[in-house]
C-alpha cells in the first residue's frame, strides 16, 4: 500500500511529516490490524473534518510524533532521576524500611535501587510524552469534526429555509443543491457538505442520489444526516420537494427555539455555579485573615497573594471558558461574494483598513489608475480627518492606536517625576493613589472609547434588523400585487421609516444608475456584514434571479426572521437575569470584604497599637496562648487593605467581561460593564478607605 499524498492537501503536512508517517508504518501495521474498530474510528472522523489523509498516514506520522516527544521526554526522566540523588534529594538510606536482612537480597537491592529509579522515573516521563504527542494528534479530527458539527447544527435551520425558498422560487432539486453549494460564504459548513455532493457528480462520474446517501455517511451532523436521509427517500419515491422542505423548514424552527431553551437553561445553572465560586477567594480570604492573628499560625502572605493575584483571575477565566462551551457566536463574518471567483463588492471583506477599494485592482497597467489610488488615498486620508468619529465607530479597535500610547506616556511619566509609587512599600503607603496610575487610569483611557465606539458600531449595523421582519412582509405584499422587487423597494421605502426603508431607497437609487439588482443587494449586506441579514439577502439574490415574482419567498425569508426574533427576545430576557445574579454577587463581595476592613481588621488594629497597658494587664491576668499577643506582629493592616482592594478590582473586571460574555457570546460587549463595575469598586473602597 502506497502512503504517499499530496502534501499540499488539506492536512497542511509537509513532506518532511509524509515521510515521519512512511517511516513509522511498520509500527502501525504491527499495532493495529485490518478489523481495528479504532482506526475505523479515526478514519471517519477525518473524513468528517475533511482532512485529505488516510488513516494509515496519519496514524503512522501520530506514532512518530508520540515516538518523538515520548523519547524527548524519557531523557528528560532519566536526567530528572538521577538528578534526585546527585543534589541529595534521595539519599542511599532506605526508603520503604521493610527489614530484608544483611545477606545478598540486601546486596541486590542496594546494587539496583539507584538505577531502577532512574530507568522508571525515565519510563513514567516517555510514557506520559507519547501519551501527549499521539494523543494530542489523533484528538485533531476529533476537534474539527466537532467543531464542523457545531456549525452545521447552528446554520441547518436557515440553511433548509434557504432551500424551501429556492423551493417555492420553481428551482428543481439539482438547481436547489446546486444554489446551496455556492452559498459557502453565508452557510459555510453546511454549503461545503452540498459542495462534496456536487463534486462528487461532477468529477467522479456519480449520480446524485449515491453522492447524498454517501454524505449522508461522512457528514460530522446528525441532524443533517437525517435531513439527507429523508431527502433521499423524496427523491427515489418522486414525492413533493416543496412539502418536504417546508415541513422540514417548520421541524427544524421548532428545534431551534428547544435549544435555546436548553442553552439558557444551562446559563441559568453557571450563573448560579459562578454566584458559589466567586464567593470561594472571599471565603479563603477571611479565614487566612482571621488565621494570621493567631500566633505561629502556619499561614503566609504568600497565601494571600495567591488567592487574590492567581485565584480570582483563574476563577473568571475558567467560568468564561466552561460558558464558551455552551454558548457560541453566530458563525460567518456576514460578508457576500459576487460568484464563484470570490470577489468581493467595493464595500467587502477584503477591502482592508488601508484598502482603496476597486481601483487597487486595476494599478500597476495604467498610470491614470496609479494617480486615482493616490488621489483617493489623499481624498481618504482628509475624511477620516474631518470625521475621525466616524472612522473609530467602524473600526472600534483602532482607539487603542491612539488610547494605549497615551495610557503608556501617562504611566512613564508618573513614574519618571515620583507621583507614582515605584516599590510594593510605597504602594502600601498609597494604596488607592497607586492603584488608580496603574490600573485604572489606563484601564478608563483604554476601555472607554473602545466600549463606546462598539456599542455605537454594533447598535448602528443592528438598527437595519429592527425592521426587518415587517418590511419583508411588507416585501411580499407589495410583490403579490404585481410589482417587481425592484418597485416594491420603491414603494416600502415611501411608506416606512427606519434605516433599512433608507437602505431600500439608496438601492433602488443605485439600480437607477446602472448597478444590477443583486450588486446593490450585496453591497448593501457587507456594508453592515451581519450574518443574520447575510442569509437572508443570500436568499433573496438567488431567487430574484429567476423570478420578479417572489412574495413566497419573501414570505418564507420573514418568517425565518422573525423565528430570530423570537429567539433573540427570549435570549436578551433570560440572560438579563443572569447578569443581575453576577452583578448582585459581585456587590455581596465588596459589602463584606469592606466591612471586613472598617469593623473587624481596622477595629482590631485600634485595639492592638491603643490598648496600652490596658491589654498587657489583661493579658498578665487572663494568660494563656494569647496573652500579651500583639496584633500588629501577626498581620500587616496595609497590605491587607491592598489586598483587599485589588480583590474587589479584580472580581469587578472579571464579573464585568462575564457579564458581556454571558449577553452577547462577545468579549467586547463586557467592556461597559468592566467599567461600570470597576468605578463601583473604586468609589465604594475609597469610601471606606
Amino acid at each position: 500500500m502506497s502512503l504517499k499524498t499530496d502534501s499540499s492537501g488539506g492536512s497542511g503536512m509537509s513532506a518532511s511529516s509524509d515521510a515521519l508517517g512512511d517511516y513509522f508504518y511498520p509500527l502501525y501495521d504491527r499495532l493495529f490490524g485490518d478489523d481495528s474498530e479504532f482506526v475505523a474510528d479515526v478514519e471517519t472522523k477525518l473524513a468528517q473534518a475533511r482532512m485529505t489523509d488516510t488513516v494509515e498516514l496519519y496514524l503512522s506520522r501520530s506514532l512518530g510524533i508520540g515516538a518523538i516527544s515520548g523519547l524527548s521526554l524519557w531523557l528528560i526522566g532519566l536526567l530528572l532521576g538521577y538528578s534526585l540523588f546527585a543534589v541529595g534529594i534521595l539519599s542511599n538510606e532506605p526508603i520503604i524500611g521493610m527489614p530484608v536482612g544483611n545477606g545478598l537480597v540486601l546486596t541486590i537491592i542496594e546494587m539496583l535501587r539507584v538505577p531502577a529509579i532512574v530507568f522508571f522515573s525515565g519510563l513514567l516521563f516517555g510514557s506520559i510524552g507519547f501519551a501527549i504527542g499521539f494523543g494530542s494528534m489523533v484528538a485533531i479530527p476529533y476537534s474539527r469534526a466537532s467543531s464542523r458539527k457545531r456549525e452545521i447544527n447552528m446554520l441547518l435551520t436557515d440553511s433548509v429555509s434557504f432551500m424551501y425558498a429556492l423551493s417555492v422560487g420553481g428551482l428543481n432539486q439539482l438547481e436547489i443543491i446546486e444554489a446551496m453549494a455556492q452559498a459557502d460564504d453565508t452557510y459555510g459548513e453546511v454549503a461545503k457538505e452540498f459542495q462534496s455532493i456536487v463534486k462528487e457528480t461532477e468529477y467522479f462520474d456519480i449520480d446524485y442520489r449515491t453522492a447524498i446517501r454517501k454524505q449522508a455517511l461522512e457528514t460530522p451532523s446528525d441532524d443533517l444526516s437525517q435531513f439527507l436521509t429523508d431527502m433521499l427517500s423524496i427523491v427515489n419515491s418522486g414525492g413533493d420537494m416543496e412539502s418536504f422542505l417546508e415541513d422540514k423548514k417548520e421541524k427544524h424552527m421548532r428545534t431551534a427555539k428547544q435549544e435555546q431553551e436548553l442553552t439558557l437553561e444551562t446559563l441559568e445553572l453557571f450563573g448560579e455555579m459562578y454566584m458559589t465560586l466567586s464567593l470561594f477567594p472571599l471565603l479563603l480570604i477571611i479565614i487566612m485573615v482571621v488565621m494570621k492573628m493567631i500566633p505561629n499560625a502556619s499561614v503566609t502572605d504568600q497565601m494571600l497573594y495567591m488567592v487574590v493575584y492567581a485565584l480570582i483571575p483563574m476563577i473568571g477565566v475558567g467560568f468564561l471558558v466552561l460558558v464558551s462551551t455552551v454558548k457560541h457566536d453566530e458563525p460567518g463574518d456576514g460578508y457576500l461574494s459576487m460568484g464563484p471567483t470570490e470577489q468581493r463588492t467595493e464595500t467587502g471583506q477584503n477591502d482592508g483598513l488601508l484598502s482603496l477599494g476597486l481601483v487597487e485592482q486595476f494599478t500597476g497597467e495604467y498610470s491614470v489608475f496609479d494617480r486615482i489610488k493616490n488621489r483617493e488615498g489623499t481624498h481618504e486620508t482628509i475624511e477620516v480627518l474631518r470625521k475621525p468619529h466616524f472612522f473609530f465607530r467602524d473600526h472600534p479597535l483602532m482607539t487603542l492606536v491612539v488610547t494605549l500610547p497615551i495610557a503608556l506616556l501617562i504611566v512613564v511619566t508618573a513614574i519618571v517625576t515620583g507621583s507614582a509609587p515605584t516599590s510594593w512599600g510605597q504602594l502600601l503607603a498609597k494604596p488607592i493613589w497607586g492603584t488608580v496610575i496603574y490600573l485604572y487610569l489606563p484601564l478608563y483611557i483604554t476601555t472607554i472609547p473602545l466600549a463606546i465606539f462598539r456599542e455605537w458600531n454594533v447598535r448602528h449595523r443592528n438598527a437595519v434588523l429592527n425592521q426587518l421582519s415587517e418590511d419583508l412582509r411588507k416585501l411580499s405584499s407589495s410583490n403579490d400585487t404585481g410589482l417587481t422587487l425592484l418597485e416594491s423597494l420603491k414603494a416600502v421605502s415611501d411608506t416606512t421609516s427606519g434605516k433599512l426603508a433608507r437602505e431600500f431607497e439608496m438601492m433602488h437609487t443605485k439600480v437607477n444608475f446602472g448597478m444590477s439588482l443583486k450588486e446593490a443587494l450585496i453591497e448593501f449586506n457587507n456594508k453592515y456584514h451581519i450574518p443574520r441579514l447575510a442569509r437572508t439577502t443570500r436568499l433573496i439574490t438567488e431567487a430574484q434571479e429567476a423570478s420578479n415574482q417572489i412574495s413566497a419567498v419573501l414570505r418564507t425569508a420573514a418568517r425565518a426572521s422573525e423565528n430570530h426574533d423570537d429567539i433573540e427576545r427570549e435570549r436578551k430576557s433570560r440572560t438579563r437575569m443572569q447578569i443581575v445574579i453576577i452583578i448582585m454577587t459581585f456587590m455581596t463581595v465588596l459589602a463584606v470584604i469592606a466591612i471586613l476592613k472598617t469593623q473587624f481588621i481596622d477595629t482590631m488594629a485600634g485595639l492592638s497599637t491603643g490598648g496600652g497597658s490596658g491589654a498587657s494587664s489583661a493579658g498578665g491576668a487572663g494568660g494563656g496562648a494569647m496573652s500579651g499577643a500583639n496584633l500588629s506582629e501577626n498581620i500587616d493592616v496595609d497590605m491587607l487593605s491592598v489586598l483587599f482592594f485589588h480583590a474587589v478590582t479584580l472580581q469587578a473586571i472579571m464579573s464585568g467581561f462575564i457579564c458581556g460574555y454571558m449577553r452577547d457570546a462577545d468579549l467586547l460587549s463586557g467592556l461597559k460593564y468592566v467599567i461600570g463595575l470597576s468605578s463601583v469598586a473604586l468609589i465604594g473602597w475609597t469610601l471606606v478607605a
